[in-house]
C-alpha cells in the first residue's frame, strides 16, 4: 500500500522535490523517534569493534569492493564526488570514505566487520559527530543497516544497562571498559588499540 501512495505522490513531483519530501519525511520520523524517547533497538553482535578473546569468535567481514563501488555510484549520481576512501588500517575498524556532495564535505562510515553504517562531520578519535543524510541514507539502506544519530548517540550507560542483550565478546566489554565510549557509534566505529 505504501508503495502505491508513494508513486501517486512522486508522479506530480519533480526530482528535487521529491528529494525535499523524502528529508521533510525522514526528519519527522527522527523527531517523533526522539520525542517519544524510543531509541532504535539493536544488538551489538560479536566483534563489531574488532577484538574478538579466541580465533573461533572470530569477526566476519565485509564486502570492501562493493562499498567502495556503491560509494562511487552513489556520490557521482548525486551530484558529488568521493574525496578519499580509507580502508581499515590499525587501529581504526571501519571504513572511511570523504565526500563532497550537497555542498558539504562529509563522511560515509561502515564498520569492517557487520554491514552498519553511517554518515559524520567529524571523523576523529575521541571527536565523531554523526549526522543523517537522508537522500544517501535511502541509497544506502537495502544494503547496508544505516545507522541514524537516533540510535547512535544512544548513551553507553543504556548498553550497560542492556549487557546481556549484545552479543559482544569479554575482549569487548574489556576494550570498553578501558576506553570509556560515551555512544553506541563510538563503539562501532572505533580507533581503538
Amino acid at each position: 500500500m505504501w508503495e502505491q501512495v508513494k508513486r501517486r505522490i512522486f508522479s506530480f513531483l519533480s526530482i528535487k522535490d521529491k528529494e525535499c519530501l523524502l528529508h521533510f519525511l525522514f526528519e519527522i520520523i527522527i523527531l517523533l523517534i526522539f520525542l517519544t524517547g524510543r531509541e532504535l533497538r539493536m544488538r551489538l553482535p560479536n566483534g563489531i569493534t574488532g577484538f574478538y578473546s579466541s580465533k573461533a569468535n572470530n569477526p566476519p567481514q565485509v564486502d570492501g569492493k562493493q562499498f567502495k563501488q556503491l560509494c562511487f555510484h552513489f556520490v557521482s549520481h548525486k551530484g558529488g564526488k568521493v574525496i578519499d576512501f580509507n580502508v581499515p588500517q590499525y587501529p581504526m575498524n571501519f571504513y572511511n570514505v570523504r565526500v563532497e556532495i550537497f555542498n558539504m564535505q562529509f563522511y560515509i562510515l561502515l564498520n569492517e566487520h557487520y554491514p552498519y553504517l553511517a554518515f559524520a562531520t567529524a571523523v576523529e578519535f575521541g571527536n565523531m559527530k554523526f549526522v543523517d543524510i537522508p537522500v544517501l541514507f535511502e541509497r544506502f539502506s537495502p544494503f547496508y543497516q544505516v545507522m541514524d544519530t537516533a540510535s547512535l548517540n544512544v548513551p553507553i550507560g543504556r548498553i550497560l544497562e542492556e549487557k546481556n542483550k549484545h552479543e559482544l565478546n569479554s575482549a569487548e566489554w574489556e576494550e570498553i571498559a578501558y576506553w570509556k565510549p560515551n555512544t553506541i557509534g563510538e563503539i562501532i566505529f572505533n580507533y581503538w588499540d
